[in-house]
């Protein structure tokens, strides 16, 4: 396997262009999250990974629908409505104020009228999309590498997901934190979260963690953690997860974060990456549901149904 497909990713060399990405998915996921009923653990509020970057996803707007995209092989935003209308934004180094201009001006071309929240979540200090002025980075090169990164994370998250029978979630992008997860559950309740998130009422939270969850990720790095790593955590922590034994030899327990880490240059130096990021999110898994007394014999799919075809 090509370096290509696990690209570098040094955090300070991108990390820029990255929290310019970020406000401008949280303006796009903020126009979902208004236009679609609300579905489970704010489900319906997360991106999808596409082939060439990530989407919307049909949204539904009076008798019709729309689509966002942001493509990053040819780095552009398209918006395309139901009717075949279609607008086109370029993505460049410019400020998100004016992304955020840009784009919603493209959909009142489109006749489509939304108005979101406009300030970001999740994140210490927001500025409002529409004053800021202060990300305005966008390096076509990094943004490139980052998108091949979460499109080979893509796949491995779904090999990871396809024999669990219980409910999970899609492999979905969220934009408040900026990762690509995907989360088991038990089908038990979970005590109330404490919630605590920045910009984030607390309600969410708890709603998001009603049930016990395995949950896993792709995330591109920040504050104690200043490089890209996959994650994986259970709430609620059951005892002695801390210290499970897992794999591969690169992963550790972070306690300012309480969940499993493992560096992504663990997995794309390694001579078998996708192999790697299994045993990182079978062996997590593994512990969190040993140690939380799931009944694994009847949540996971023990052979592949294609076997007997």
């Amino acid at each position: 396997m090509s370096k290509e497909q696990w690209p570098a990713l040094p955090f300070e060399e991108w990390k820029d262009t990255y929290a310019t990405l970020h406000m401008w998915t949280q303006i796009v996921g903020k126009i979902r999250l208004v236009q679609m009923p609300w579905i489970n653990h704010s489900w319906h509020v997360t991106l999808y990974p596409t082939a060439r970057g990530l989407t919307t996803s049909p949204i539904p707007y009076k008798d019709g629908s729309f689509q966002i995209d942001f493509d990053f092989v040819d780095h552009s935003l398209l918006v395309r409505s139901g009717d075949g209308g279609v607008r086109t934004i370029g993505l460049r180094a410019f400020p998100v104020a004016e992304f955020h201009r840009e784009l919603f001006a493209a959909l009142r071309d489109l006749g489509i009228e939304v108005k979101i929240h406009g300030a970001p979540n999740e994140v210490a200090e927001p500025l409002p999309f529409a004053e800021d002025r202060e990300h305005h980075s966008y390096d076509p090169e990094f943004a490139r590498r980052w998108w091949r990164a979460v499109s080979r994370t893509s796949r491995v998250f779904n090999e990871f997901r396809a024999p669990f029978l219980g409910k999970c979630s899609p492999v979905h992008f969220f934009w408040g934190a900026f990762d690509l997860a995907v989360t088991r559950f038990s089908g038990k309740r979970a005590p109330q979260h404490p919630g605590g998130f920045p910009n984030m009422p607390d309600w969410i939270a708890r709603e998001a963690y009603s049930h016990e969850v395995s949950s896993c990720g792709f995330w591109p790095g920040g504050g104690p953690v200043p490089y890209p790593v996959f994650y994986s955590y259970a709430y609620p922590e059951p005892e002695g997860f801390s210290t499970a034994a897992v794999g591969p030899g690169g992963a550790f327990y972070s306690a300012d974060l309480r969940e499993f880490l493992l560096p992504y240059e663990e997995v794309r130096k390694a001579a078998e990456p996708e192999a790697v990021l299994l045993e990182f999110l079978h062996t997590t898994y593994e512990a969190a549901a040993d140690l939380a007394g799931w009944d694994r014999g009847e949540l996971e799919r023990r052979e592949d149904p294609r076997a007997s075809r």
